[in-house]
């Protein structure tokens, strides 16, 4: 089959109709495009799933300092900081979602999910979920599957690029898939987990994305942090059967329509938002500088080989 499902009343229907859980059609999905034995699905999404662990621990442990200098070791200030204004819990979910995100910016090893500019999300949300509920990795790795089924449909029907959609397609929808992994793994059933989805949809509608300098780094990390804490927010909600009142595929309609309707300058292109204030524009003027002077001398080199 070409797609999962087209929205998530379908999703829904087929796993109340079959009985399965909600990650088993996404295993098929996945099979049935790779021509893959189920093993193999599973211990690709394992790699992944280390691979965002140690997104996470290097992110703490060492210098995440980027060339632009906007990027200055946020993931363990967070993390170290003797004043702490939020629970433990919730200091190190930030913590480690900054840290993932920043080695990404590094040039580091990451996994974009669903994009390398929203992949300080997911790795944080699941890391400190794992932690705290102290689930196997089995449990997680069907909430990853849960996830990309999340993310598959809207991909289908809106966007999950900052450049088609603005952050909130981006961003948010790492976060509705980090949502809806959160009560899937405790528990929750399939209405619980789509409400997750469309209440963190409605939290992050309108987001622009504005990258300065044009870099993915500010304020894009900062805006993984928020959202991880969007998705938490939005999964005790759901757990709890708080309802979100606009139905999930009604969400995504409109998080397409409204990334439709931004204007250009908000989609990654740099020309707006943070990215035009004064500050912003230095910042990109100084990037451009420190780049020409890396580019090799050509002239030079012409010379010293004649």
């Amino acid at each position: 089959m070409s797609i999962l499902f087209d929205d998530f009343r379908s999703w829904k229907q087929y796993c109340q109709t079959t009985g399965k859980p909600l990650f088993e059609p996404v295993i098929e999905y996945e099979i049935t495009q790779k021509g893959a034995t189920e093993s193999h699905i599973r211990e690709g999404l394992l790699r992944a799933y280390r691979v965002m662990c140690e997104a996470v621990e290097t992110g703490l442990t060492q210098d995440m300092s980027s060339r632009s200098g906007m990027v200055q070791n946020g993931g363990k200030k967070v993390y170290q900081s003797p004043v702490t204004v939020l629970s433990p819990e919730f200091q190190r979910l930030v913590a480690r979602t900054l840290a993932a995100k920043e080695v990404n910016a590094c040039m580091g090893r990451i996994v974009a999910a669903p994009t390398a500019g929203a992949s300080g999300i997911l790795p944080g949300i699941l890391y400190t979920l794992q932690e705290l509920h102290q689930l196997s990795d089995e449990k997680i790795l069907e909430a990853m599957l849960v996830a990309a089924g999340i993310a598959l449909i809207i991909e289908r029907n809106a966007s999950i690029a900052g450049a088609v959609g603005g952050c909130q397609a981006e961003t948010g929808t790492a976060a509705a898939m980090g949502a809806g992994a959160i009560v899937y793994a405790l528990g929750g059933n399939a209405e619980q987990v789509f409400n997750a989805v469309a209440i963190t949809i409605q939290c992050m509608l309108g987001l622009i994305c504005d990258p300065i300098a044009g870099l993915v780094e500010m304020p894009c990390i900062v805006r993984n942090a928020s959202a991880a804490a969007i998705a938490y927010a939005a999964a005790q909600m759901a757990i709890a059967n708080f309802h979100a009142v606009i139905p999930v595929d009604e969400c995504v309609s409109v998080l397409g329509e409204v990334g439709q309707s931004m204007e250009s300058r908000y989609k990654e292109t740099a020309l707006g938002g943070l990215a035009a204030t004064p500050t912003g524009q230095a910042i990109a003027r100084q990037v451009l500088i420190h780049d020409i002077e890396l580019l090799p001398d050509t002239d030079n080199s012409e010379q010293s080989d004649a």
